[in-house]
């Protein structure tokens, strides 16, 4: 994949500077965007029109194989180790990237606002100029991704789709007992109570058997499902609402997807059902506001005002509640699960290629909580709604 720089170029030219500067390893969403190369350490990536590595002696076969890289450097051209006896190991580095940067004619750079201080300093001693952009402006090309970037989210989705199944499966096979160690009205399934830990490993061989992988993932029941952002522990039980929140990486491609059901083994009480019916209409009204030049405010709005005109607070209406829908209405995904654009009230407007979850909620701790979440990308005349996942609150 070739990215459409040409921002980037603008954005130097009215900064004055002769390059964009990357100093990370490729977990760092900017520096693989720009460099197109995997490395698990810090590497050097120049973008001054071409784009330009210099990495260790370890990374070069790798690094010269990249296609992304007009040019690629490693530290002994400059002679690294020469440079660190002489001057130790700190400014002998520095003296090798600004060796480095002179080979390319560049005296002064922008890097993105988390580049490293000490190697900032080190450049600004060495001579070169040295200012960090808070503007996003990587942040913003990446935000609209290309057709290619938009099939690896959807290849993502449809691991994470399998994982959700095997979730729903588990809690669907368990049965309800009582007397058990855990307490009554909790979910067994072959014997042994289902936990929230025990369908979080589920999930993970799902989507290792997928090409997938993650960090961490959400299946919280009752009380704990009343923090959106709470990962869930302990026994599932009957009657409760379990909110089960997926977000998987592509081990090959590195893009996410998400999603978001929520489910209850039994019967859930009124006001659990009274949400779930409630945060469909607010995802769908959502979904009725989402087009090009729409704002992610416009998005919010429209969830606030279905949860609103019910009676439910949101923080649009009081700031301060600890209840209702307390989060934004979704996100950006790609190389990173949480990325721009933003649904939320500092929304800025929307185009075609923003891939963006949906994900309106409801939480309270005496009820549990509720939320649905989908992914699909903007296009030119409305939107793409990739989740292909049903909805059903009662698992059976």
């Amino acid at each position: 994949m070739q990215p459409d720089l040409s921002t980037l170029d603008t954005f130097l030219d009215d900064h004055g500077a002769d390059g964009y500067l990357v100093y990370a390893d490729a977990e760092d969403s900017t520096q693989r965007y720009l460099s197109g190369f995997d490395a698990p350490d810090p590497f050097l990536t120049l973008y001054d029109g071409d784009v330009h590595l210099l990495v260790s002696s370890l990374e070069y076969g790798r690094a010269k194989k990249a296609e992304r890289p007009a040019t690629v450097a490693r530290h002994a051209d400059y002679d690294h180790m020469a440079k660190v006896e002489e001057h130790g190991f700190e400014e002998g580095t520095d003296r090798v990237f600004t060796d480095f940067l002179a080979d390319h004619g560049v005296e002064s750079v922008v890097t993105p606002e988390d580049f490293p201080l000490a190697t900032a300093d080190g450049l600004r001693d060495l001579g070169v100029s040295v200012e960090a952009e808070r503007e996003g402006v990587v942040d913003d090309i990446r935000a609209v991704k290309t057709d290619e970037e938009v099939d690896h989210v959807k290849e993502a989705q449809k691991a994470n789709e399998r994982a959700m199944a095997r979730a729903e499966e588990l809690i669907g096979e368990a049965t309800v007992e009582t007397g058990t160690d855990a307490g009554s009205g909790v979910l067994v399934h072959e014997g042994e109570v289902l936990t929230s830990e025990r369908v979080t490993r589920e999930i993970e061989m799902e989507l290792l058997r997928h090409g997938c992988a993650l960090d961490e993932t959400i299946v919280a029941c009752g009380a704990d499902a009343a923090d959106p952002h709470d990962r869930g522990s302990g026994p599932l039980r009957a009657d409760e609402s379990i909110i089960v929140d997926i977000f998987p990486r592509d081990k090959e491609t590195k893009y996410f997807a998400d999603m978001t059901r929520t489910f209850v083994k039994g019967e859930p009480n009124d006001t659990v059902a009274e949400w779930y019916d409630l945060t469909q209409e607010a995802k769908e009204a959502a979904f009725d506001a989402l087009e090009p030049g729409a704002t992610g405010k416009d998005v919010h709005d429209a969830v606030c005002d279905v949860y609103e005109a019910a009676g439910w607070p949101t923080l649009r209406s009081d700031e301060t509640t600890e209840t209702g829908f307390i989060h934004s209405t979704g996100h950006g995904v790609g190389l990173d699960i949480h990325e721009g654009p933003s649904l939320s009230p500092r929304g800025d407007e929307l185009k075609p290629g923003h891939v963006v979850t949906i994900e309106p909620g409801l939480y309270d701790p005496e009820f549990g909580g509720v939320r649905i979440e989908d992914i699909a990308v903007v296009t030119e005349d409305g939107y793409e709604n990739f989740t292909d996942y049903p909805e059903e609150l009662v698992v059976e």
